[in-house]
């Protein structure tokens, strides 16, 4: 399997497992099972275009945003998602911010974790 593909199926796992973490853990929270791979999917995907355009703007504008633009864009992801999703309900702004906390954090351990015990080659080739 090539190095791009794993990364996707990394990405993808670890976007799966934290949005598992937060409808777990938060009340209000869902995730319709028959939507999961759509969620994951369009959560994933805004995530990927989001990223680069966050970036670039609080380069520009808000340089204090560098060091937390992975929680930016999870914030973001999870609107967007909301939004163009029927599979996903939020429940509140507090549910939305500590969501955004939870799958920032199990998407960060799967990315951790996947190229350790996984996806040996990512880690490897990584160096």
């Amino acid at each position: 399997m090539s190095r791009r593909i794993m990364s996707v199926v990394a990405l993808l796992i670890g976007n799966a497992i934290g949005l598992l973490l937060a409808a777990l853990l938060l009340d209000g929270f869902s995730i319709n099972p028959l939507s999961m791979i759509i969620v994951v999917a369009v959560f994933t995907l805004v995530q990927v275009i989001a990223e680069p355009l966050i970036a670039k703007v609080s380069e520009k504008n808000v340089p204090a945003l560098k060091g937390g633009i992975s929680l930016v864009v999870t914030f973001v992801g999870l609107l967007v998602t909301d939004l163009v999703t029927d599979g996903l309900t939020i429940g509140g702004i507090s549910n939305l911010l500590a969501a955004t906390l939870l799958v920032w954090l199990g998407a960060l351990a799967a990315g951790i974790l996947l190229p350790i015990f996984v996806f040996k080659e990512l880690r490897e080739n990584g160096k």
